[in-house]
């Protein structure tokens, strides 16, 4: 397969104009809640992102111009193509399955398994960087780095005893919804960077049943169809407690939400130029605040009832790195 070059820059493009509007109006109301900003801020200041990268540049592998330059080229690609300057340090951990993450506040650092490497074509590849690079581009990096953290110490947390997460759950349920918001925003991202919807939806099958040659995405593009359309609603009920657990939306909802997207004329309005720019977003929509009011009064309550839990995050944060260092793409 030909290297993958980039037709053309979107220059300045803005993730506003193509965001998911459950993305823009749940990232807005997070940062609306005052007692959610002081608890980025304290994770933040415990400088523990310092700390990570440490552990990548000792246990991963950085790629570059001279370290898999195939991998590395497309991320800067996929960059190019979002009009980004700074583009996040890449490394390769041994992990089988096909997934990759983008984390830190400051210098993000994008982490890719190499089941994904390994085992998917190049356009996967490739689709892949670029969803992360479209996290990198909607701000969504923060967030996700607090969603880790926090991940990862109630795991720890847990462990000591069925009631010693509760003053977390509320800041974890709330960027657990938050979370699969985003997903959407930057699979529309990878769509538009690769230059065709049909790879994402691709690597969203391959992501859910393997790197397998022989599947047919027309079936799972007709299986999405399926689960969107259920209309039995003891299954669309017992499968909600399901996916509210998830950080990320099933693959078989994802790809129909992507076609859905595409089908309503963004996608090739956007690749024809016509599109946001940054420093231009458009003031929001009614149908905006509607949502932004729902988010906000959600996560409020969640996030107030977590605040006496955000300092002992900070205090777990060495533990949560110890796990790190035993298991990297854990």
């Amino acid at each position: 397969m030909t290297a993958i070059e980039p037709a053309f820059r979107y220059e300045q493009i803005s993730a506003q104009g193509f965001a998911h509007p459950a993305d823009r109006a749940a990232t807005a109301a997070l940062h609306s809640v005052p007692l959610f900003d002081r608890a980025i801020k304290r994770l933040s200041e415990f400088q523990y992102e310092r700390q990570v990268r440490q552990l990548f540049l000792g246990q991963a592998v950085r790629l570059g111009a001279d370290q898999l330059p195939a991998i590395w080229s497309a991320e800067q690609r996929s960059a190019y193509v979002l009009d980004i300057a700074e583009v996040p340090k890449l490394y390769v951990t041994q992990q089988p399955i096909g997934n990759a993450m983008t984390i830190g506040t400051h210098e993000p650092v994008m982490l890719v398994n190499s089941g994904l490497v390994r085992s998917f074509a190049e356009d996967e590849r490739f689709s892949v960087l670029a969803h992360e690079m479209g996290h990198v581009l909607a701000d969504h990096v923060a967030l996700t780095t607090a969603f880790q953290l926090v991940q990862q110490v109630l795991r720890g947390v847990l462990r000591a005893g069925p009631l010693a997460g509760l003053p977390l759950m509320g800041l974890y349920f709330a960027l657990l919804e938050w979370s699969r918001t985003a997903e959407l925003t930057a699979d529309r991202a990878a769509a538009l960077v690769v230059g065709d919807p049909l790879v994402p939806c691709r690597t969203l099958m391959r992501i859910a049943g393997g790197p397998i040659e022989e599947m047919n995405l027309d079936a799972f593009l007709r299986q999405a169809a399926e689960y969107e359309g259920e209309e039995d609603p003891f299954a669309r009920w017992s499968r909600f407690f399901s996916e509210i657990r998830a950080t990320h939306p099933f693959p078989v909802r994802r790809v129909k939400e992507l076609m859905n997207w595409v089908a309503a004329g963004d996608f090739d309005r956007i690749r024809a130029g016509q599109y946001v720019r940054r420093g231009q977003e458009p003031p929001a929509s009614s149908e905006f605040d509607v949502a932004f009011r729902h988010y906000r009064e959600r996560f409020s309550t969640m996030v107030q009832r977590a605040e006496q839990g955000v300092r002992s995050v900070v205090d777990r944060v060495g533990g949560w790195l110890d796990r790190f260092d035993r298991d990297p793409g854990g």
